[in-house]
């Protein structure tokens, strides 16, 4: 402590409570929302009574004798359906980082909860494409709120010491949606004509999770703080940190809060132009515009979204193609689980390069089998042997993504940014990422169908880049309190440049933007 401020290696955040723990997995449970849509898209996209009912033409394709694998989905009617979930929920991420500030993050993730189970039902419901890609819509706009505001919710409720593992549970969860999917779409596949509408229909039961559980806990203290209502701070503080404990200072980390909102509160308007003219913020704009793009090219959306796609194209029928789904979301849990034990001990640096490696080389591999087994224009059945491989390949990537830029990149973006422009950045990466997932989206198909087995090639250079990156300019904020995230910035070799000392931060009133 000097002067007041809280230093790097103060820890006034507590322990572990019941109501840690209760707020935290709720917050997470918005992961549910994601990865439940995206892996029930997956499976959907190649179910014989969901293509029947609304893309014949596609069915069609894949029940010829003689047809190039690579291009057997290749629809753009298929692909808006696809891809109009990331369109609204890149909209949807442009105003919620105002939506986050204003009304509080617990209230955010109530909205997009409730949001999602309309668009559950309504999709439901749906007889024809128009019903479909409306639900999709709102489901997109759900998850474009929740994905934003349940991480910062984590962020600021978790203690120290365990922030990191706290906030990869939300990509946990992502993964837990998947597996449900997964599962929801292997039982539905076997029924015929109705099967798609329960593969669908399944999605109110995480939108009714996040709905009650959103109701029943309090916003975080800084939420509370910055929205001017110092009371409910303190309450919903004591409640947090178990201020019965005598070596938990409620007061003193109040006072660290409402110092850190009080510079919010001075910049309450303006973020996004404060965040894009001002030079010290210069290095959060590049690494939240760094971060946003570099994770959506490591190829997770291929591997995510088009997973039973791609079994299917080397040979799996389609039932089969959704148990390999399933084993790489057990593979993905199961990497989430060991970066959450390990982000607080190794830093999220390590894991971040880690991860890169493993999947540059898994994505290259995957590239040789498809160009050396399925032939440049897909005309050649892969062998059996070749085929396992495959599955053994993706689940090695989907190991490498899921210790590290899985769950380590939300918790880096959720954590380094200043309260101040923390909406601000968060909704700025959140629209980057969306205009990105849903321009892949778009085009992984029909790169597929064009340039073959080039696309794993294409993917895997964009993941040296990324792992580079990260060695050279993502500091590291392992066991850094929340509140004195600016030390991160004035310590780097390369950010110290731009950014000013604390102290000299302080004295100074910038004003509004």
């Amino acid at each position: 402590m000097a002067g007041g401020v809280l230093a790097v290696g103060d820890d006034r955040s507590g322990g572990i409570t019941f109501v840690v723990v209760m707020s935290c997995l709720t917050a997470a449970s918005g992961g549910l929302l994601f990865g439940y849509d995206v892996g029930i898209t997956g499976g959907l996209t190649q179910m014989q009574s969901f293509l029947q009912a609304f893309f014949p033409d596609v069915l069609e394709k894949m029940n010829r004798a003689q047809q190039d694998a690579y291009c057997i989905f290749n629809s753009q009617i298929l692909t808006m359906f696809v891809s109009s979930f990331y369109l609204a929920a890149m909209l949807a991420s442009l105003v919620a980082g105002h939506l986050t500030r204003t009304v509080g993050r617990r209230n955010s993730m109530l909205i997009g909860g409730l949001l999602f189970l309309a668009g559950s039902l309504l999709n439901f419901a749906a007889v024809n494409i128009s019903m479909l890609v409306i639900g999709r819509i709102l489901l997109g706009v759900a998850v474009g709120f929740t994905s934003l505001s349940a991480p910062v919710y984590l962020a600021e409720i978790a203690p120290t010491r365990w922030r990191g593992a706290f906030t990869a549970s939300f990509n946990f969860f992502q993964n837990v949606g998947f597996l449900i999917a997964d599962l929801t779409n292997y039982g539905a596949t076997t029924i015929p004509r109705w099967g798609w509408r329960l593969s669908l229909g399944v999605g109110v039961v995480p939108s009714a999770v996040i709905v009650v559980g959103s109701l029943l806990i309090s916003d975080t203290p800084s939420s509370l703080v910055l929205r001017g209502r110092p009371d409910e701070a303190r309450a919903a503080l004591r409640q947090i940190r178990g201020a019965h404990h005598h070596d938990v200072d409620v007061d003193a980390e109040l006072k660290d809060i409402a110092r850190a909102a009080e510079q919010g509160r001075a910049h309450a308007s303006g973020g996004l132009r404060r965040l894009l003219r001002r030079r010290e913020y210069r290095p959060h704009l590049a690494v939240s515009v760094a971060m946003s793009v570099l994770v959506e090219l490591t190829g997770v959306v291929v591997v995510s979204l088009f997973t039973p796609l791609l079994f299917y194209t080397v040979g799996f029928a389609s039932r089969r193609a959704i148990l390999g789904s399933i084993i790489t979301d057990v593979v993905c849990l199961a990497s989430v689980a060991a970066a959450a034990l390990a982000v607080d001990r190794v830093g999220r640096r390590y894991l971040l390069v880690l991860g890169g490696v493993v999947m540059a080389l898994s994505l290259v591999a995957t590239a040789w089998i498809f160009g050396a087994e399925l032939g440049a224009d897909g005309g050649k059945a892969m062998p059996r042997g070749c085929a396992a491989a495959v599955v053994a390949l993706v689940c090695v990537y989907v190991a490498g993504f899921c210790v590290s830029w899985g769950p380590v990149s939300v918790v880096v973006t959720s954590e380094v940014f200043p309260l101040e422009v923390r909406p601000a950045v968060l909704g700025l990466g959140g629209a980057i990422s969306g205009a990105l997932t849903f321009a892949q989206s778009q085009a992984f198909l029909p790169m597929l169908c064009g340039i073959k087995y080039g696309a794993f090639a294409f993917y895997a250079g964009w993941v040296v880049v990324m792992t580079a990156f990260v060695a050279v300019f993502l500091p590291e904020s392992k066991g850094v309190p929340i509140e004195a995230m600016a030390a991160v910035w004035e310590r780097h070799w390369y950010w110290k440049r731009f950014v000013r000392p604390a102290a000299t931060a302080q004295q100074k009133d910038d004003g509004p933007a």
